[in-house]
């Protein structure tokens, strides 16, 4: 690990030569695969495989799989890029990857074009040679089937990565291990401020996995949940007093029918508009949506004293400033979501066989205590840096993961 630079003005000209350096990468891998007569077209990019050389997983890059209707080549390519960077930023000793497929989720041939794709991808995965680290979740996925059918098609129990407990996998959507990690982030950003968790209001911008997620853990830490939004529930609401346990159970649980009757009873609706979550005054607020949420245009509107990135690129360069000037406490997604990947690297790591794990949950307990432990530790460093030389905290981030991807993970 990188030593932090003794003044601002050297870590500037450090952290633009490392930005120099990423921005003249190219990806190691870049492929479009096809099947014109069923009408499949997905794309594999995987990104970087230097920083896993030595490691468990050598010459290997990771990531989701995403299924969008109108998904491109050009964006894989981007969050491909982006997943070197979380993975480093991790201290994890694999590459970046992303893989996905151009193909609405309500496809009635959703199962048969999925497994086809898988099977256009088999000579690319690690464990055929390749350097593709295999399938993962993402959105347009449905938890667990895409990995049952990755992992039948294939047959492997290596190419899909939070698989069932009973494949050898961790489950880490369902159990929401990426979620837990950005409640752990927000945790330890306020901890290391100065300030106790109990007590802290927030807002959650999407309600979906993640959002689910972080509601149930960062409640667990003693957050109360104020408001949240998502298109399935309407828009945006507002709850009277903090969401009750019985509340906070449904949305992890995905039951929409029981969430909305609680929350008819707990709150209001207050907006047709998801976004206006990201506006509420409570003490934390969790984007946890879609990409470039956070903009100059709305970023000022911004009342939260610490913002925590659950979804992937929330937030543009433009916001990131205006909310440092507004001494707006911030944590980047590199940092505080990489839970979904750490639970993949444990998955594909751990020597604990499949029957082990059945009686077990062996592979499930290390990847959230492995989470819960990197994420806190990554976040106290970037504490360090942010305080120390009074800078952003996406430069922060993106030092320390830029570092781990040109100087290595070591000491």
């Amino acid at each position: 690990m990188k030593k932090i630079p003794a003044s601002a003005v050297e870590f500037q000209k450090e952290l633009a030569e490392l930005r120099q350096r990423f921005e003249a990468m190219n990806p190691e891998l870049e492929v479009t695969v096809r099947d014109p007569a069923m009408g499949v077209e997905g794309y594999v990019v995987v990104w970087n495989t230097g920083i896993s050389k030595g490691g468990p997983l050598e010459f290997m890059g990771k990531g989701g799989t995403r299924i969008l209707k109108d998904l491109s080549l050009e964006q894989v390519k981007r969050l491909a890029r982006a997943m070197a960077r979380k993975n480093a930023a991790a201290g994890l000793a694999f590459g970046g990857s992303k893989s996905g497929i151009k193909m609405d989720a309500n496809d009635p041939d959703y199962e048969k074009k999925y497994r086809r794709f898988t099977q256009l991808c088999k000579p690319l995965l690690h464990e055929n040679g390749g350097i593709f680290g295999g399938f993962g979740w993402d959105v347009g996925c449905k938890p667990p089937l895409n990995a049952v059918w990755a992992c039948d098609e294939l047959k492997s129990l290596r190419c899909h990565t939070g698989k069932p407990v009973d494949l050898g996998g961790t489950d880490y959507d369902i159990e929401g291990i990426a979620g837990l990690g950005v409640a752990v982030a927000a945790q330890t950003v306020v901890e290391e401020n100065g300030e106790a968790c109990k007590g802290k209001t927030f807002s959650v911008q999407g309600m979906g996995a993640m959002g689910a997620a972080v509601t149930k853990y960062f409640t667990e830490r003693g957050g109360n949940l104020k408001c949240f939004s998502d298109p399935k529930y309407g828009g945006t609401w507002l709850l009277n007093d903090a969401a009750s346990p019985a509340l906070v159970a449904a949305l992890f649980g995905q039951k929409k029918d029981e969430a909305a009757s609680l929350m008819a009873k707990e709150g209001k609706k207050i907006s047709d508009d998801s976004a206006e979550s990201l506006y509420a005054d409570v003490d934390v607020m969790f984007p946890c949506a879609m990409e470039d949420q956070l903009r100059k245009d709305n970023a000022g509107k911004i009342r939260a004293r610490y913002v925590v990135e659950g979804a992937n690129n929330p937030t543009t360069e433009d916001a990131y400033r205006i909310l440092f000037e507004k001494g707006v406490k911030h944590v980047p997604d590199i940092i505080a979501n990489p839970g979904g990947v750490i639970a993949a690297f444990v998955e594909l790591a751990s020597k604990v066989t499949p029957e082990e794990n059945v009686k077990t949950r062996a592979k499930v307990k290390e990847a959230k205590e492995t989470t819960i432990a990197r994420v806190s530790a990554n976040v106290k460093r970037l504490v360090e840096i942010v305080n120390t030389l009074k800078v952003p905290a996406h430069e922060a981030g993106d030092f320390m993961a830029l570092s781990n991807i040109f100087y290595g993970l070591g000491d």
